[in-house]
């Protein structure tokens, strides 16, 4: 890893603490899982970016696959 440094505003750190403090984290890996998360996710394609085929039905009909034939 190479270390860097990044400017915050004072309010922002100090958020930044207690929630590293609650999640019993380091604060550079929460900054790190952000930057990934932000910027480092992967492209979206279709729908919930699993299947970018046709839909079959809305989602209002989401449950008629378990009614009987």
């Amino acid at each position: 890893m190479v270390k860097t440094q990044v400017y915050l505003r004072e309010e922002e750190l100090e958020a930044l603490h207690r929630v590293a403090k609650r999640a019993r984290r380091p604060v550079a890996a929460l900054v790190r899982d952000a930057v990934r998360r932000m910027w480092f996710r992967p492209d979206i394609t279709g729908p919930v970016a699993l299947w970018d085929g046709t839909p079959g039905r809305t989602s209002s009909e989401h449950d008629v696959v378990y009614d009987e034939p």
